[in-house]
């Protein structure tokens, strides 16, 4: 167990006496409150703040942060109150110990089901002051390697939700120790075969190599010292989890793991890094593709390196990462190497910080999209690290995460150039949006105004920045859309009803609906809306509730068989089908109407307009609510190709078939599928799929194969 005094010892030298003296008050403070109280280890419970608040001083963190790290329990599982916090230590004290009580109430009360809503508070509460997730993952850490006392239930979910969430917002932050240490500490819960497999493989390996590697180091030093180079080399044989990671990940086995064990050459300055990368190289030869240069292209955590992987003379591979004293604290302690509280706002920290791009971005996206799952699907892609660097025409570097296409490097760019985007070059060569990036591509842009997204673009972006774009855009044209139509329906119904015209107005409408039901319109556009999505269903029930029915007398009554059987003798509809992959009016599946035959409307709810064939099943059988049938028409200009459905019942003699597919293609009809049964008695029937222009050319094609001597009967289905 930790001491008190060892936190002391720690901090003396970077703290004043006010800060040590506050120290010391939370610490008296903590243990008055949990005074008699044991952990399931059955240490004292003051064991474990003093443990939490131990890591964050290897941090280096502020006397705020460690007065919070020993005072983080205390609301919960004591007696004493928030407040007390807060008029004892002060406002920050307390809003960082509420912080964290937050999130470890809301991991141990919330059923699994809610742990999307648990991960989103947590992230935003980081944005609030990103000390909180400090202390949250040195507690994690603290209770992961006390997991053993937990039953094994918790313990699983435990240590998959720090896999998951907690292990990759430590990556994010660049805290590269305390995430190393959250994977090997949940590794062995999650996956203990795997775990003591790959620690049975490492141990006998470990002893070998260890050897080698102070053979290697002492070799390296005086080469160093010959020119000058000053110089601390230590050595480290790759975590349990990482190695697991890499070949899953990677598909390979353990001796294909170059970068099992490692040196570390720690050097005064960037100039010092590349001149030993020069003298390494040329003692030892290196293999050319396990070359990382991450000092001129930082990782997206602003962690900065040489790597390399030699080949010694007894053929062994040894990864070399050279780096200076400042990048080496910065790989150790991330964010929280350079991140100082005493007369900085945490906000504008958060808003400041490249490393905190991610954050920002989450938190944008929850202010539109406050669908816990949703925001757990996109966190879990933002926290993928960013691996890919690629390059705008002007030279500026660009991080992406693996898998990332030309379509979310425009997105990254800028909004407005991802929404119009045409094509891209890649090194000069244009190429599909599509295309998928590659570390060290040249990339540029192509833009065209009247190029925008389709819902096919969705299929072509990895990132959850650009999916958001451009789900955002396609909402934004169903909502025009569907105002547009709602504003048709509207006007339609009106006009079958003597409406007096002050009821008409806006304000006496919105009025009424907010009365008669539990939608909210604030303006007539809102209102249309509501209906075109089918919200809003326009019937002779609605339009009563929505005008007093002493004042209200409809000019006609409108039967739901006069609207079937008399549509095609009608003047046209106001109502269009203008695209058969449009949003806010388009085609049944299940009869799949084709341009020129008679069809009706019905308002599918949140879709708009579902257009059938008359003679659909749905239809006839009037399994459709007649209350939500709407005219349409065809749009005279509207051109495009439609599928057909046909069954033809013929003889089974040869060549039939032939003169079937021949009759179709004089007649410029294009067969997509074909299915033939025949039966015992020489007969033959055959289902065809077929893509045609309208209902004529339909027409034309069975009359045409209706004359074949060999066949009886030909008829659409």
């Amino acid at each position: 167990m930790i001491r008190f005094n060892d936190i002391l010892e720690k901090v003396s030298s970077s703290f004043k006496e006010k800060d040590t003296t506050l120290l010391k008050k939370a610490y008296v403070f903590a243990a008055r409150a949990h005074k008699g109280q044991n952990r399931r280890s059955g240490e004292p419970y003051l064991s474990h703040p003093l443990e939490v608040t131990n890591m964050l001083a290897d941090m280096n963190l502020d006397v705020t942060s460690l007065v919070a790290a020993l005072l983080h329990d205390v609301p919960e599982d004591t007696e004493a109150s928030s407040e007390e916090i807060k008029q004892t230590f002060g406002t920050n004290v307390a809003h960082l110990v509420d912080g964290v009580t937050k999130i470890s109430r809301m991991e141990e009360n919330l059923p699994e089901k809610r742990k999307a809503q648990t991960i989103q508070k947590i992230i935003l509460t980081m944005t609030d002051d990103l000390r909180v997730i400090f202390i949250k993952l040195a507690d994690r850490i603290h209770n992961l390697k006390t997991l053993k006392f937990l039953e094994e239930k918790k313990q699983q979910r435990i240590a998959r939700e720090t896999l998951e969430i907690y292990a990759p917002i430590a990556n994010r932050l660049g805290i590269g120790r305390i995430k190393a240490e959250l994977e090997d500490l949940s590794f062995r819960y999650v996956d203990p075969d795997n775990y003591f497999k790959i620690a049975s493989l490492v141990e006998p390996q470990r002893k070998k190599s260890q050897r080698e590697l102070n053979r290697i180091k002492r070799n390296l030093q005086k080469i160093l010292q010959e020119n000058r180079i000053p110089a601390e080399i230590f050595y480290r044989i790759k975590r349990l989890y990482s190695i697991y990671h890499k070949m899953n990940h990677q598909n390979i086995d353990f001796s294909q793991v170059y970068d099992f064990i490692a040196l570390r050459l720690i050097t005064n300055s960037v100039e010092n890094c590349y001149s030993a990368l020069g003298i390494i190289h040329q003692q030892w030869p290196h293999l050319p593709h396990r070359f990382r240069d991450f000092i001129a292209m930082p990782k997206s955590n602003l962690y900065q390196a040489l790597h390399t992987t030699i080949i010694t003379d007894k053929k062994q591979t040894i990864e070399i990462q050279i780096r200076t004293q400042e990048m080496h604290t910065l790989a150790k302690h991330g964010i929280a190497a350079h991140w100082k509280y005493k007369e900085t706002d945490s906000r504008a920290m958060v808003k400041e910080d490249q490393r905190l791009h991610w954050l920002r971005e989450m938190v944008d996206l929850y202010q539109e999209q406050k669908n816990p799952n949703v925001f757990l699907k996109n966190l879990k892609s933002k926290l993928i690290p960013e691996d890919v660097y690629v390059f705008t025409p002007k030279g500026k570097v660009i991080t992406l995460p693996m898998g990332a296409s030309a379509l979310d490097f425009a997105f990254k760019i800028h909004t407005e150039i991802g929404l119009h985007a045409e094509a891209a070059k890649v090194n000069g060569q244009k190429v599909p949006l599509k295309t998928p990036l590659k570390t060290g591509n040249i990339v540029e842009i192509l833009t065209s105004p009247q190029k925008n997204p389709s819902r096919d673009w969705l299929n072509l972006v990895f990132t959850s920045t650009a999916r958001h774009h451009i789900k955002r855009w396609l909402n934004q044209q169903d909502r025009i859309k569907n105002t547009s139509l709602g504003k048709k329906l509207w006007k339609k119904e009106v006009e079958k009803y003597k409406v007096p015209p002050y009821m008409q107005k806006e304000d006496f409408i919105l009025q009424r609906l907010s009365k008669i039901s539990s939608f909210r319109a604030q303006k007539m556009d809102d209102f249309y809306a509501l209906i075109g999505f089918g919200k809003i269903i326009l019937n002779k029930k609605f339009m009563e509730k929505l005008f007093s029915t002493q004042e209200l007398s409809p000019k006609k009554d409108h039967l739901f068989r006069k609207v079937v059987t008399k549509v095609s003798k009608k003047q046209k509809s106001s109502i269009k089908v203008r695209d058969e992959s449009g949003k806010a009016v388009h085609l049944a599946k299940c009869c799949s109407p084709i341009k020129g035959e008679p069809i009706i409307g019905y308002i599918t709810s949140g879709k708009g307009i579902t257009v059938h064939s008359q003679r659909c099943p749905l239809v006839t059988k009037e399994i459709l609510n007649h209350q939500r049938m709407v005219e349409v028409s065809w749009e005279d200009s509207l051109k495009g190709t439609y599928k057909g459905s046909l069954l033809i019942r013929a003889e089974d003699a040869p060549g039939v078939l032939a003169k079937i597919t021949a009759a179709i293609a004089q007649l410029q009809g294009n067969i997509t599928k074909a299915e033939v049964n025949t039966f015992g008695n020489k007969k033959a029937r055959t289902k065809l799929t077929l893509k045609i222009k309208d209902i004529g050319h339909l027409e034309n094609i069975i009359k045409k194969l209706s004359r074949i001597q060999e066949i009886s009967s030909v008829e659409r289905i």
